[in-house]
């Protein structure tokens, strides 16, 4: 019934190893039929090299399993309440990548130097606030998804112009219009918080890049004006 649905979560689940984003069973890609009102996850604890189209399990906005023999990922409800929320998402994906964990584990914004990270969003790359212990010891995965929400209502963020997110002590999230755009933006998270490490290694004193040329190059790859790439 999900055939379609599940095969694009198994693809997308299957470039976070290739992409060196995960390591043995870390992470999960979940993919959503909006029509329908479910999303597929890969389920919890197994490895890629094993996972098959049909382990792919099938769950609705709370988090309720509607179709699939295994149990979901564990960050299932994290997903859901993201999906029930904003509803121009169409993918999500969660890595355990090295330079976006470390500053998740820091518990800092990933600033904006330059213009690769201009590219993708013109602001510093939010990281959540880790979560307090009623949260934690409530419903956690659903609290780690208010915890998101939270970051973005605070700092004015949509998740249109802001594809991607920390969470504290936890690691990266990201999402777009699509499960393969979602993973995506984990690779593109992975290499502007690698490159922000780098920059304040050489430099600790590195400031910001200046607005003017902030502005530009978002503007010109995502504003009503945009010029980057081709028309189609």
């Amino acid at each position: 019934m999900y055939q379609s649905l599940k095969e694009e979560c198994f693809e997308a689940n299957l470039q976070l190893p290739k992409l060196g984003l995960v390591l043995f069973t870390f992470g999960n890609v979940s993919a959503v039929d909006r029509a329908r009102a479910v999303f597929a996850i890969k389920p919890s604890g197994v490895d890629y090299d094993r996972l098959q189209p049909t382990d792919i399990v099938i769950c609705d906005y709370e988090g309720r399993v509607v179709e699939g023999a295994m149990r979901p990922s564990s960050d299932t409800k994290t997903h859901a309440l993201l999906y029930k929320t904003w509803p121009e998402i169409g993918g999500i994906a969660h890595t355990h990548s090295t330079h976006a964990v470390a500053w998740a584990q820091a518990g800092r914004d990933i600033p904006i130097f330059g213009t690769t990270h201009a590219d993708h969003t013109h602001q510093d790359i939010p990281c959540a606030p880790v979560l307090t212990d009623e949260m934690i010891q409530g419903d956690y995965e659903h609290e780690s998804g208010h915890q998101i929400l939270n970051v973005f209502k605070e700092k004015n963020l949509t998740p249109s112009e802001m594809e991607m997110v920390l969470l504290q002590n936890h690691g990266p999230f990201t999402w777009g219009k699509n499960a393969e755009k979602a993973v995506y933006n984990s690779a593109v998270l992975e290499e502007l918080a690698r490159m922000a490490y780098l920059t304040l290694k050489i430099n600790p004193d590195t400031p910001r890049m200046k607005d003017t040329l902030r502005l530009k190059h978002y503007e010109r790859k995502h504003g009503k004006d945009a010029y980057y790439g081709q028309e189609c």
